[in-house]
């Protein structure tokens, strides 16, 4: 695992259009940028977000996912007005994404078009897919960012529409739970924090500490078996 101290960035885009295969992915272009950075495994609340005019239509079914409208968008800047700003933000950081071969491609994309080109943002930012980390940790599931959240009891029954920095944040409380290994077992909305996750680590040992040491009567012995089972579930 990372170092803590290492500067995360999370990242979510939305396009104009859902089309997976490329560059130059038939032409499709990035509309929002929505990042939010972690240190020390904590929210710090900087946030890069931008919506950007794309200087073409949005298909119809990406619409329906994003809510996002060519008329909303006509007074938005292009990529390359937010391109420094955005690069400056992301370079040298831990660049966390889900299904990061779709966004990367997109942001390869945008920024091979500019005058300054920029052929691969892995040469800058080390990049960390959660959806392969998600298919370690469940595999033969279902691994979208609704899945997760529902499967980590994070509320998220206000995203009616996807959007990239509602889902940034998200995901970043995916991240810190998925690798946070026993700690996500404890469905606590609340965690958010390196030293909640040391306290609840911290418990957890005392208690499997705590049973080998006395011995359990028949009632704590089916109700630790129901736990495993439990654990075994999840």
């Amino acid at each position: 695992m990372m170092n803590n101290t290492q500067r995360i960035i999370v990242l979510d885009t939305e396009t104009t259009g859902m089309n997976s295969v490329g560059p130059p992915y038939l032409n499709h272009r990035i509309i929002e940028i929505g990042a939010i950075e972690i240190i020390n495994r904590r929210f710090t609340g900087k946030k890069f977000h931008t919506y950007i005019k794309p200087n073409r239509l949005i298909e119809s079914d990406a619409s329906k996912i994003h809510g996002i409208t060519d008329d909303f968008l006509s007074d938005k800047p292009s990529f390359k007005d937010i391109a420094k700003d955005f690069f400056n933000y992301i370079k040298n950081s831990e660049l966390i994404i889900h299904n990061a071969s779709f966004d990367v491609g997109f942001i390869n994309q945008e920024f091979s078009m500019l005058t300054k080109k920029i052929q691969d943002i892995s040469n800058f930012c080390n990049i960390i897919d959660t959806l392969k980390i998600a298919r370690k940790l469940f595999p033969g599931k279902k691994n979208t960012l609704d899945a997760l959240c529902m499967r980590y009891k994070i509320k998220n029954s206000h995203r009616v529409l996807h959007g990239a920095i509602l889902d940034a944040f998200l995901l970043g409380k995916l991240y810190l739970l998925m690798t946070s290994g026993q700690e996500s077992i404890i469905f606590n909305k609340n965690i958010q924090n390196e030293r909640n996750f040391r306290y609840i680590k911290k418990s957890i040992t005392k208690k499997h500490r705590f049973l080998k040491i006395i011995k359990a009567n028949k009632t704590e012995l089916k109700l630790h078996n129901e736990y495993l089972k439990f654990l075994k579930e999840k």
